[in-house]
C-alpha cells in the first residue's frame, strides 16, 4: 500500500466520552434512536410514604378520604401484558409524569423494563430485590383490566399493607377499573394533591409523634408547583377499601408450610413479588382462594369446617372461598351470590358439586374456615390457587385455614393497614352499581333495552 493511500485512509480517532466511560458501538438502525433510559435499583429510592385514610363526613357513606402526609414519590406502573396499545399508553403516562411531576420516581416490573427502556430517555427504576417493593412503593397505577388490578394487588399478597391503586380501565372487563385513560391527567392530579391541605385533626388514623401542624405539608416542592390545584378538605380523593382473605397452610403433621409457598412465589425471576418480613407469612387474596381437582379425572373430596366445627364433606370439582370483591368473579360463575364490596363477609361456593342442595354460604368476615383434604382422595394432590394463580399441590391431610384479614389499626398511633385501597372516581358515581348494570347487565330484560337513568324514579 502506497504512502498516499495510507494518508488518504487516515481518520482521527473520536474523543473519549467523559467520566472515563468506554465508547460503545451502536447497532445499525434505520430509525432515529431516542437513547435508552437508565435502569436504576429500587433500593436507592426514599422509604415508602404511608397515607392516612379519613372517615367520610357524608351521611351514609362508607368510603374513605385519601390523606397524604407529603407528596407521594415512588410510583409503580403495572400494565396489561402483550398489548401494544396499552404499552404506548404507559409510555405516554410516564412521559407526562416525568414532565409535570419531576419529583416522582417511576418504577416498572422487571418483565417489561427492557421494552419500556427503549422508548424513554429518563431514568426508571426496577425492583431488583423481593423486599424492596413493600418498603418503597407509595402508589400503584394499573393499565389494563381486572386481571391487571389483581396482579398489582397480588404483588403484596405476603404483606398486610397495600399502597393505593389508581386503575385505568383498558382491558377486556372493567369491573375494577375506575378511570378512562383519557382522564389520566385529572385522575393523577386529584390523587397526588389529595390531602395537601386537609386538616390534621380530622385524621381517623393519627400518626402520634409524626403529626405535623396544619399547613406545614403545603411547603413540599411537589405541592408548591401545583399551587392553586389543591382539592381542599372536602374534595379529597375517595378510596374504596376492598377486604382480603388470608390463608395458612398446614401439612398432615400440623406444621405450618406457608414458607414453602411464599418462597416459591417470590423466587420467580420476573415475579416482582414483594418479599415477606415474617418467616411464614399468610397468603392473601383479593378475589378468592380455591382448591381444584386440576387435571385429575376424579372429583375432589374436601372436608369443610367452620370455627372448628365440622360443616360438610363436599365431592366436587373444587371449592371457593371468596371475598365480596370476588363475588362477581369465579364465585359468580359457579352460582354464588353478588355481594357489595363493603359488606364484611366471606363466601363458600362449591364448583360443580355432586349435590343439588349445596348452595353458596355467606359468612361473617371473622369466620375461621378450614378446608381439609380428605384421605378419600387416594393419595393424589389437589391444586391450590390464589386469585387464579396456582401456588402448589396439596396432598391428603393438608389443611388450609382461611379467615378475613384484619383491617384498621392495631393500636393508638399505629398506621392503618389491611385491605386493598382503590382510588375511585367520585362519591356520587357508584362504580359498583355501574358495573352491575353496564358490565354484568343486571336484570337485563329480554327483547328490549333496560330503562335509562332519565326515566328512573
Amino acid at each position: 500500500m502506497s504512502r498516499r493511500m495510507l494518508l488518504r485512509g487516515f481518520r482521527p480517532l473520536p474523543p473519549r466520552p467523559p467520566c472515563g466511560r468506554p465508547r460503545t458501538l451502536r447497532p445499525l438502525s434505520t430509525t432515529r434512536s431516542l437513547g435508552l433510559a437508565e435502569l436504576r435499583s429500587l433500593d436507592s429510592l426514599p422509604e415508602r410514604t404511608v397515607p392516612r385514610y379519613l372517615q367520610s363526613t357524608r351521611p351514609g357513606s362508607s368510603l374513605l378520604s385519601l390523606k397524604w402526609p407529603r407528596p407521594p414519590q415512588n410510583l409503580l406502573l403495572v400494565q396489561k401484558l402483550y398489548s401494544p396499545d396499552v404499552a404506548q399508553s404507559v409510555v405516554k403516562f410516564a412521559r407526562y409524569i416525568c414532565s409535570e411531576y419531576p419529583e416522582v420516581n417511576l418504577v416498572v416490573e422487571p418483565r417489561v423494563a427492557s421494552s419500556i427502556q427503549e422508548q424513554l430517555s429518563f431514568p426508571i427504576y426496577v425492583s431488583n430485590s423481593p423486599s424492596s417493593i413493600a418498603d418503597k412503593i407509595d402508589v400503584i397505577a394499573t393499565f389494563g383490566g381486572d386481571g391487571t388490578v389483581l396482579r398489582a394487588a397480588s404483588l403484596f399478597k405476603l404483606h398486610g399493607s397495600v399502597p393505593p391503586i389508581l386503575s385505568f380501565s383498558m382491558g377486556t372487563l372493567g369491573f375494577l377499573g375506575e378511570w378512562n385513560f383519557a382522564e389520566h391527567k385529572k385522575a393523577w392530579r386529584e390523587m397526588y394533591m389529595s390531602g395537601s391541605d386537609v386538616a390534621m385533626h380530622d385524621a381517623a388514623v393519627p400518626r402520634g409523634d409524626k403529626d405535623r401542624p396544619d399547613g406545614f405539608a403545603a411547603s413540599y416542592a411537589g405541592w408548591e408547583r401545583m399551587k392553586g390545584k389543591s382539592l381542599g378538605a372536602h374534595r379529597a380523593s375517595k378510596v374504596l377499601l376492598r377486604h382480603r382473605i388470608k390463608a395458612d397452610i398446614f401439612d398432615r403433621a400440623g406444621n405450618n408450610i406457608n414458607h414453602e409457598v411464599s418462597d416459591t412465589l417470590a423466587s420467580g425471576a420476573e415475579s416482582g413479588l414483594a418479599g415477606a418480613e415474617e418467616a411464614s407469612p399468610s397468603l392473601r387474596a383479593i378475589n378468592e382462594i380455591s382448591v381444584h381437582r386440576g387435571s385429575h379425572p376424579h372429583l375432589a373430596i374436601i372436608d369443610i369446617y367452620q370455627n372448628g366445627h365440622f360443616l360438610t364433606e363436599t365431592t366436587a370439582d373444587g371449592i371457593l372461598v371468596s371475598t365480596p370483591t370476588g363475588s362477581t368473579a369465579y364465585s359468580l360463575s359457579a352460582g354464588g351470590p353478588i355481594v357489595h364490596p363493603l359488606v364484611k363477609s366471606l363466601l363458600i361456593t362449591p364448583i360443580s358439586p355432586c349435590s343439588l342442595s349445596f348452595r353458596s354460604l355467606v359468612l361473617p368476615l371473622d369466620t375461621r374456615v378450614c378446608l381439609r383434604m380428605s384421605p378419600k382422595n387416594r393419595g393424589r394432590g389437589l391444586d391450590l390457587n390464589i386469585d387464579g394463580k396456582r401456588c402448589m399441590g396439596v396432598s391428603p391431610g393438608t389443611e388450609i385455614r382461611i379467615e378475613g384479614e384484619f383491617v384498621g389499626r392495631a393500636g393508638p398511633g399505629e398506621e392503618w393497614h389491611g385491605g386493598v385501597p382503590c382510588v375511585i372516581r367520585a362519591e356520587d358515581d357508584d362504580p359498583w352499581v355501574g358495573g352491575l348494570n353496564g358490565l354484568l347487565k343486571f336484570n337485563h330484560p329480554f327483547g328490549r333495552e333496560p330503562p335509562s337513568e332519565e326515566f328512573a324514579d
